[in-house]
């Protein structure tokens, strides 16, 4: 499957009046009337109290999950109408993706668990893509970690080969739901100094939720989220 062309001049992520719905008994609102536009090379973060609905409306620009109401737009391609088949390109694709937690697979090196998602979209051979993984594992400093297992690197290590992955298949946006959540503070404005780079010297997007204002006030846009609504969005 090939992926759809570009829509010239198009934001790369943008929202139109979505909302998020959880059908149970006693319907819960997750995310509620989002316009949002995310364009391209912007550092932006998402925050707001436990429960505000910051990692919901992340899933939802990832495509992770889909509206209820209202849609998603991808480089200005509207989402809704597409099979869960072609969203699940879009995302190999299109989007790379850090969460709080590695995910890291424990039985393959951490060249290995890099190289994984360039395997799965197959746009590059064997041998291009331990190239590849190799150069991205060295760009973040762990080229000599590359043979060992995820058990054997540090919390801040492990971060780093996860956004190693998320950039295997040059991604539009990097989405980070909570990256530093589970690192000490070092090592969590290390990861956003990381993406600060990525911004600044290779014109990448980064969108990541955090509830650290700190780390928020290092980003280029701050959004904030209040009971599923966006109750602020300023830009630095």
């Amino acid at each position: 499957m090939s992926a759809a062309p570009r829509i010239a001049d198009a934001p790369v992520i943008e929202t139109r009046n979505a909302t998020r719905i959880l059908p149970l008994e006693i319907p819960v609102t997750l995310v509620r009337d989002i316009n949002i536009t995310i364009p391209a090379g912007e550092f932006a973060s998402i925050s707001g109290p436990s429960g505000s609905g910051k990692s919901s409306l992340l899933y939802l620009l990832g495509l992770l999950d889909r509206p209820t109401e209202g849609t998603v737009l991808l480089e200005g391609l509207d989402t809704a109408g597409m099979s869960e088949a072609e969203i699940a390109h879009l995302r190999l694709a299109k989007l790379g993706f850090v969460f709080q937690f590695h995910f890291l697979l424990p039985e393959f090196t951490i060249l290995g668990n890099v190289m994984i998602p360039m395997r799965r979209i197959g746009r590059w051979s064997d041998a291009e893509a331990l190239d590849r993984a190799s150069e991205l594992l060295a760009s973040l400093g762990l080229a000599d970690q590359a043979a060992k297992r995820p058990d054997q690197l540090s919390g801040g290590q492990r971060q780093r080969v996860a956004i190693a992955r998320a950039l295997a298949n040059d991604p539009l946006v990097i989405l980070a739901d909570e990256p530093t959540g589970n690192l000490d503070s070092k090592n969590g404005r290390a990861v956003f100094d990381i993406f600060r780079r990525l911004v600044d010297e290779q014109g990448r997007t980064v969108l990541t939720v955090t509830h650290d204002q700190t780390l928020a006030d290092l980003t280029d846009r701050s959004i904030q989220i209040v009971d599923g609504r966006i109750v602020g969005d300023q830009g630095r």
